[in-house]
């Protein structure tokens, strides 16, 4: 059995792209996109068609609008061949702004309805600002499923927990690029792979803390460096992989033994935490990483908005 064969026994595997195209090869339950995701796809030539008539048919409506009826265009397409959920998410220019995030995040579904999705094969993804995550709360509220992305701190992951999103997805890989980063020459790979990575570490803190005190939001791993770091997380509710790394687990048959135990972790000794807003942003703040990936995140992602809304405007 090959290792992404023997992943899918104890982890739901998400394919990780805009690129539905490349989803049959890997059988993946779920899939997940980004801006940068569905911008990298609008620029192959398989996929300007979809782009000029999506503008097309909603030329002078406001940007913004055939933005997400573009983005909804593609999660139905990916929905046409995975069985489970796809994740679209909402403008990273309004990550500080909870009403917006949610007016959109509600948009975006009546978007998917209209074209008769369920509700519930969708999930609103919304960066884990401070607003962000309470937008969030309200989604759930709704009946929204959510998946809160940029998710680099326990802090956040706590925050999110006590909003009882669905979904969370730590950023393994980032994680991992800013402690090396920081480590500078004295980084030393071996030491720092496998159960010792940093962003593998994260994701335990995390997956131990929900499983301790039965909190219902799943985890996901995400931003994946290196086949390793998602062996190392084996167990965990989902992670969502590139299809690159999809492939090096297909072409993999070494044994993938369990990483990540929801028993093991119910029988561990934790504390209880909760942060309300003002522990929240003190503990954000003192975690220098975190702090800088969630910024440098957010700008990333509006940056490709932007670069998007320009492709929208010449085609």
């Amino acid at each position: 059995m090959n290792q992404l064969d023997s992943l899918k026994q104890f982890t739901t595997v998400v394919a990780d792209t805009g690129d539905f195209k490349q989803l049959d090869a890997f059988k993946p339950q779920d899939a997940t996109t980004n801006p940068s995701l569905i911008l990298k796809a609008v620029q192959k030539p398989d996929y300007q068609p979809l782009l000029k008539e999506t503008v097309a048919k909603f030329r002078g409506r406001p940007v913004d609008e055939i933005i997400d009826r573009l983005l909804v265009r593609f999660g139905c397409e990916i929905l046409d061949i995975i069985p489970g959920r796809v994740s679209t998410e909402v403008d990273a220019r309004l990550s500080f702004d909870a009403n917006a995030s949610f007016t959109r995040g509600e948009r975006i579904i009546e978007l998917y309805q209209a074209q008769g999705i369920h509700i519930d094969r969708v999930l609103i993804k919304v960066a884990s600002t401070w607003e962000g995550i309470q937008a969030a709360a309200r989604l759930e509220q709704r009946g929204i499923h959510t998946n809160l992305t940029l998710l680099f701190s326990f802090c956040q992951a706590v925050a999110c927990g006590q909003a009882r999103v669905q979904l969370i997805s730590p950023f393994v890989g980032r994680i991992y690029d800013w402690y090396k980063k920081a480590a500078g020459a004295a980084w030393l790979e071996a030491d720092n792979a496998g159960a010792n990575d940093p962003g593998v570490k994260s994701v335990h803190q995390i997956y131990n803390h929900y499983k301790k005190f039965g909190i219902a939001t799943e985890v996901m791993g995400a931003s994946f460096r290196n086949v390793g770091q998602i062996t190392a997380l084996a167990g965990c509710d989902l992670l969502t992989i590139s299809p690159d790394l999809l492939a090096l687990l297909a072409a993999t048959e070494a044994p993938l033994p369990r990483a990540l135990d929801a028993k093991a972790a119910q029988a561990m000794d934790l504390p209880a935490v909760n942060f309300d807003e003002t522990q929240f942003r003190f503990a954000l703040n003192e975690d220098a990483m975190a702090t800088e990936k969630l910024a440098e995140g957010i700008r990333a992602f509006c940056a490709d908005a932007i670069k998007l809304e320009q492709l929208l405007l010449a085609a």
